[in-house]
């Protein structure tokens, strides 16, 4: 079968599917991360993948916000897993003609935000390519119980952190005229999608205090991130389209296009997670420790209802699962 039809997921499922299983591995392929044991304790593992071409263009990102990106997404699938990071590994492919001070500027990015959360760059590795390619692994400190994606039970919450839907809206607008009136809402949408902020803080609190039972981060976009959540949980979910967390620029740029940015846009990496009803005072409270607004969105239901997105009268909206898959077009 043709990966474009296969799917980037479907490839995931069966890679894992033959995967040998391994000593010490609590959890292994399907998840944000890796959890294993082993002498000292147990560790946290996680690895992403950033090619020139695919995930960005040199034209439209500088190279200070692609190291900060680098590492920020891959600290979010530490955060989606309750975890707090320690270590990172980061290989590059540099195409042999680019000058070393725009590598020198990468770095700064990437050591900018691995300052900001403690994070030592131990290692790595460089080699010449036809264009740049990234590969950022990052090890991290697990909480007592990693918040997987599997946890979740019909009458659960679902909630979000911070808003949806800026990053998408913001690449889109990289490619439109900027005009005076909305410069500075457009800079703000730029910001999110050059420069996302992992939700380390409000993932911690909700694996240590027990709230969370099941957790992904925004990567992908909402719905299909939501789909993974529901899939190994099994069960549906209803989302309220009129509680998702918007921003003042996605609200004054959106325009026609409404709340889809936000469903299927992906690129956020805000955190979305599950909790059951009796914690909804003790979720409502964490604000100040998670240092980011959460909005509850929806609940979870029985598996054969599927994920349904509901408008203002409580009617279904008629809206594809779409997000991003590297293979499909």
């Amino acid at each position: 079968m043709k990966l474009s039809r296969l799917g980037e997921f479907g490839l995931i499922e069966r890679i894992r599917r033959r995967a040998p299983g391994g000593r010490g591995v609590r959890i292994g392929i399907g998840d944000d991360a890796a959890w294993v044991s082993h002498g000292s304790g147990s560790s946290l593992i996680t690895a992403d993948l950033l090619i020139e071409g695919v995930h960005f263009d040199l034209k439209r990102t500088s190279l200070f916000a692609l190291g900060y990106k680098s590492l920020a997404v891959n600290l979010s699938d530490i955060a989606a897993m309750g975890g707090t990071p320690a270590y990172a590994i980061l290989s590059l492919g540099i195409p042999g003609n680019l000058d070393s001070k725009r590598i020198d500027e990468f770095y700064r990015g990437f050591n900018a935000l691995a300052k900001q959360y403690d994070v030592a760059l131990i290692g790595g590795d460089t080699n010449v390519a036809e264009s740049i390619i990234i590969s950022v692994c990052v090890i991290g400190h697990p909480p007592l119980r990693p918040v997987c994606r599997s946890g979740a039970k019909v009458g659960d919450d679902i909630y979000v952190t911070g808003t949806l839907g800026d990053s998408a809206l913001g690449f889109k607008l990289l490619h439109k005229k900027v005009t005076s009136t909305n410069r500075h809402s457009i800079a703000q949408l730029l910001e999110r999608h050059h420069k996302p902020t992992p939700r380390l803080a409000a993932g911690a609190v909700l694996a240590r205090r027990h709230l969370a039972t099941a957790m992904i981060d925004v990567s992908d976009g909402l719905l299909q991130d939501l789909g993974h959540i529901c899939g190994a949980s099994n069960t549906g979910a209803v989302i309220w389209n009129e509680q998702l967390p918007l921003s003042p620029a996605y609200r004054e740029l959106a325009g026609k296009e409404g709340t889809v940015y936000a469903l299927s846009g992906g690129e956020d990496y805000e955190l979305l997670f599950c909790a059951r009803p009796r914690h909804r005072k003790r979720i409502e409270k964490l604000k100040a420790f998670a240092q980011v607004k959460i909005t509850r969105i929806g609940s979870c239901v029985s598996a054969d209802r599927r994920i349904t997105v509901l408008d203002s009268g409580g009617k279904p909206l008629a809206l594809p699962i779409k997000g991003h898959d590297h293979f499909k077009k």
